[in-house]
């Protein structure tokens, strides 16, 4: 089985890229989280790979990080979710805020990603809530669910819906609480995303 992936990113698409290794060249789906962070065409890259195998193909899935692969894996053992499902989730939220809904039981949020319905959502939260602690701690969050949180997220969340990369967004928004003058964050979500876009215009 291929584990991982060191090329030259021949071609990329939203959701598979081509990596050629030594003249062969590697088809591999990622989700948008991983493609968001890729390099230019033509540039090297190295990719965390699980390989799925059905009885008429076999599929890479790739990823830039090792907690995306992990988490993908951990998604693969609840019943009903195959790996277009968990392509979905990992498209639609990060490992981090997609660890914290299914800690939370935010069934609402993990259903309001495309593809995902409410018994799968349910279904997530049922078998997962104790098995994704490692990445919401990862995250430096203990649950995700204060006021601090939602309001990064929601911000994070309107950012990308306005056309900029989830990861771009989110590293803003950090550096925006973070750094606010005076030392105290723009506590509520017009505020922040005011700031943001001021950062991410610039």
């Amino acid at each position: 089985m291929i584990a991982a992936l060191t090329g030259t990113l021949a071609d990329k698409q939203p959701n598979r890229l081509t990596v050629a290794v030594q003249g062969v060249g590697y088809e591999v789906m990622v989700p948008l989280s991983t493609f968001y962070q890729l390099p230019d065409v033509g540039a090297p890259v190295s990719l965390h790979i699980h390989t799925h195998v059905r009885e008429d193909a076999i599929q890479l899935h790739g990823f830039l990080s090792k907690s995306e692969k992990d988490c993908f894996l951990l998604l693969l053992g609840v019943n009903g979710v195959g790996p277009k499902v968990a392509m979905g989730l990992l498209s639609g939220l990060s490992v981090a805020d997609l660890a914290g809904a299914i800690r939370r039981g935010d069934e609402a949020r993990l259903s309001a990603v495309p593809g995902i319905g409410a018994k799968i959502a349910a279904r997530l939260v049922l078998e997962l809530k104790e098995k994704v602690m490692p990445f919401v701690e990862a995250d430096g969050h203990a649950d995700g669910d204060g006021q601090d949180d939602r309001v990064q997220r929601d911000v994070v969340s309107a950012l990308t819906n306005l056309g900029y990369q989830r990861q771009s967004a989110r590293d803003v928004v950090r550096r925006v609480w973070r750094d606010s003058p005076g030392g105290a964050p723009p506590a509520s979500v017009e505020r922040l995303l005011k700031e943001s876009l001021k950062v991410l215009s610039k």
